[in-house]
């Protein structure tokens, strides 16, 4: 039963997948920045819910030009933090542009693209991303660079912090969590190593009672900020509002 609950839920995530891009291809030429901004949560939120999973929100996005720095877990992150705050735009690894199907949801939220394998190229993202941020947008990044199992942080990269300090932008910490009735921080949800984008679709529809926490804490200035200091004051505040991974 649990395996056939799965495979419905899987089926259901796809055919949502479909929806989206329908949408995208077909609505959103005619939409306003709101509209799509309303779509993109709309879409978000039931994705999770198809996919088994209930969200919890706490505290606020910020307003106006804001850089979101959040720990990273998973592809269901984005799905996450959208279902709550529509506006951010990812930077993302240039690698989803060449995705199929997918591709197509992830330019509609107005993605910013990184090559990692150039080494120059952060300096291109963070010289676009201070325009967004100096334009009132919401821009958010993962510092970590990779995922992680959610039980401790990885060290944060700061050279994306940059594009903050040199637009005197707020930066906000968002701490994000996977829960379910097995684990405090559930290991169907982790996205590492190996791990192929069906194989973590296919556990997140396996697991019991999946839990999403992001708790949006409060910003922190960041003009004349040290961008390493910042880093760590920022990874400090996200793993201060992580509750232990073996609390009940």
């Amino acid at each position: 039963m649990r395996q056939l609950r799965a495979a419905w839920r899987l089926l259901r995530v796809l055919l949502h997948v479909l929806h989206g891009v329908a949408i995208v291809l077909l609505m959103f030429r005619w939409l306003d920045l709101a509209g799509r901004r309303r779509r993109v949560q709309w879409w978000a939120a039931r994705m999770l819910r198809v996919a088994g999973a209930t969200l919890q929100g706490q505290g606020t996005p910020r307003p106006g030009g804001t850089l979101l720095v959040i720990n990273h877990i998973s592809w269901l992150d984005i799905v996450a933090i959208h279902a709550l705050c529509p506006q951010a735009r990812f930077v993302s690894k240039a690698d989803v542009k060449r995705w199929p199907v997918l591709n197509r949801l992830v330019d509609a939220a107005d993605t910013l693209y990184l090559e990692r394998e150039r080494r120059r190229d952060a300096m291109r993202v963070v010289h676009h991303m201070g325009e967004a941020l100096a334009a009132g947008d919401t821009v958010a990044v993962f510092p970590e660079g990779t995922t992680g199992l959610g039980h401790e942080l990885l060290p944060f990269h700061a050279n994306l912090l940059q594009a903050a300090i040199a637009t005197g932008t707020p930066v906000q910490p968002v701490a994000l969590r996977f829960s379910d009735d097995h684990d405090e921080v559930s290991r169907a949800v982790a996205y590492v190593g190996d791990t192929t984008l069906i194989q973590s679709l296919w556990w997140v529809a396996c697991a019991d009672g999946l839990r999403a926490k992001v708790s949006f804490l409060s910003p922190i200035g960041s003009e004349h900020a040290d961008r390493r200091a910042l880093a760590e004051r920022l990874r400090g505040e996200i793993a201060a509002a992580l509750p232990p991974a073996d609390a009940a």
